[in-house]
């Protein structure tokens, strides 16, 4: 019996040795296709692949699923400025805001660079800080009184959840900055890879940015999910690895400004118009690509509410100007319910659940204005405003960070571009429109306002007329210039399937029997 029983456990424990070491019943690894190696094996090579995952939703992010549409005009050119000529292109998917960046998101930002950026101790700090802040005083007016928003809009908590206005284009540029470093700082935190920081602790070049932090430039004290047996980032050796990459697909990708096209594409929520699509693989939505409505909602083209919704007939679908003098109706019946702006989550959403991309506040959006771009521009993802940059290395070859702890940047010369098929220029901002190719000169300041600082807004305002509400009507103004007309929202790239979570991507077929 004794015998019988010394078997059993000698049997136990060579079945237990052999699934330590990957025996009958250890989980199964993934292999490379190409080599038949096992990923995330010390003992054959250790090379980490992460699980394939889709992409989480930034805070205050919805998804667009892409597509084409037509660009541009879509009613007369009453303006006469032939500078949204109608023309298809393709909008890849991406993120867009929910909402405009509200007053209470800008102070949250201004109150972070004043904790770290202190600007008592150093005088550099406060020329941070005032470059940051909002100029209140584009309320003023010379013929109204509106200094009581000059002083409160941007402070008073009444105020907190309408949109932010004065902030230039180079304001709204450095916020998307920000922002994408405070969201995987957190996403970092809440996971346990980095441990609770203070942003007293965080002093100028200091504080965390997610490019510093990959680059291994920014030392960040691990937390205790980093030096958990249980952290599912391992070293070559099989040890717990306390340091995030890009590949672990876990940060997010940067935060920015949506390209024209995206805001346009956007705006119109087309996607709205087409049955829903099915998360089954062969059921779709169907192309209806030929609609040309005028403004955000579709359903009522009119502009009045549906009161099948619970609202009644005559209340507006967005903060603008209906006529000379009348910002809002009258009293006892405010058709858009707002003298100036309105908060940024007032009226129904479009079809991809995004509010006010009519009216409101207009929207600053990366491209830089030029009238013909619409002609020029690729089919796919259009932008103007490229100025390819690369990594700064100091005479060791090493990367660096700036005083406000960036890494430094610096532009793609002409003659690192000069041998490549696909561009030859580092600055391609006038490609085909104000350089000399192109015949094409702006005399900034003498026959033209255009110039290469010129960046173009969207969306109508409380103080526009209709026209200006249709998506594909767009204006400019200087990067550096603000108004109190003008917000902004933020984008992100999408990464994965262009169809959202949970889906495949591309045509799939069960694989046939090949035959001799």
């Amino acid at each position: 019996m004794q015998v019988k029983n010394f078997l059993i456990l000698l049997s136990s424990a060579v079945l237990l040795a052999s699934c330590k070491n990957g025996g009958l019943f250890a989980k199964k690894k993934e292999k490379s296709e190409v080599t038949g190696w096992n990923y995330n094996d010390k003992n054959q090579g250790g090379f980490q692949v992460a699980k394939s995952r889709d992409q989480a939703t930034g805070p205050g992010l919805v998804f667009v699923q892409g597509g084409t549409f037509t660009m541009g005009q879509t009613e007369e050119d009453v303006m006469g400025d032939w500078n949204n000529i109608p023309r298809r292109v393709t909008v890849p998917s991406f993120y867009i805001d929910r909402t405009e960046v509200a007053n209470v998101h800008y102070r949250e930002y201004i109150y972070w660079l004043t904790r770290v950026f202190d600007p008592e101790a150093d005088e550099n700090n406060k020329k941070i800080i005032d470059a940051a802040l909002p100029d209140t005083l584009v309320w003023r007016s010379e013929l109204s009184y509106n200094e009581p928003l000059v002083e409160y809009y941007f402070r008073h908590p009444g105020f907190n959840d309408y949109p932010v206005v004065g902030v230039s284009w180079r304001q709204a540029y450095d916020f998307c900055l920000w922002r994408s470093d405070r969201v995987n700082e957190g996403v970092l935190m809440d996971k346990g890879f980095v441990a609770p920081q203070s942003i007293q602790g965080q002093q100028q070049e200091n504080n965390f940015t997610t490019k510093s932090y990959l680059l291994g430039l920014y030392q960040a004290q691990p937390g205790k999910g980093a030096r958990s047996k249980k952290n599912p980032l391992k070293t070559p050796q099989g040890t717990p690895r306390t340091n995030v990459t890009f590949e672990d697909g876990i940060l997010m990708p940067d935060y920015r400004l949506p390209f024209e096209a995206e805001w346009e594409y956007a705006a119109y929520g087309y996607i709205n118009n087409n049955p829903r699509p099915s998360l089954k693989e062969g059921k779709r939505g169907e192309e209806l690509i030929t609609q040309k409505q005028v403004f955000p909602w579709s359903h009522n083209p009119n502009g009045l509410r549906d009161t099948k919704h619970g609202s009644w007939q005559g209340q507006f679908l967005a903060n603008f100007k209906r006529g000379s003098g009348d910002n809002a109706g009258v009293a006892g019946g405010l058709n858009d319910r707002a003298i100036y702006t309105a908060p940024v989550k007032s009226f129904y959403p479009n079809g991809f659940g995004v509010y006010n991309m009519a009216g409101n506040v207009s929207e600053w959006v990366y491209d830089v204005y030029r009238p013909l771009t619409n002609l020029d521009a690729d089919d796919v993802a259009p932008v103007r405003g490229n100025k390819f940059m690369k990594m700064y290395k100091n005479e060791s070859g090493e990367a660096e960070v700036d005083s406000t702890g960036r890494v430094k940047m610096t532009e793609v010369t002409d003659a690192e571009s000069r041998n490549r098929r696909n561009y030859q220029r580092g600055n391609v901002i006038n490609f085909l429109d104000g350089d000399s190719l192109s015949l094409a000169s702006y005399g900034y300041g003498q026959t033209t306002l255009v110039s290469d600082k010129s960046r173009v807004f969207k969306g109508g305002s409380w103080n526009d007329r209709a026209y200006w509400l249709s998506p594909g009507t767009r204006r400019y103004l200087e990067e550096d210039q603000a108004s109190s007309t003008i917000g902004f929202r933020c984008a992100m790239d999408r990464m994965g399937s262009p169809e959202g979570n949970k889906r495949k991507t591309g045509n799939f077929w069960k694989t046939r029997k090949q035959t001799r």
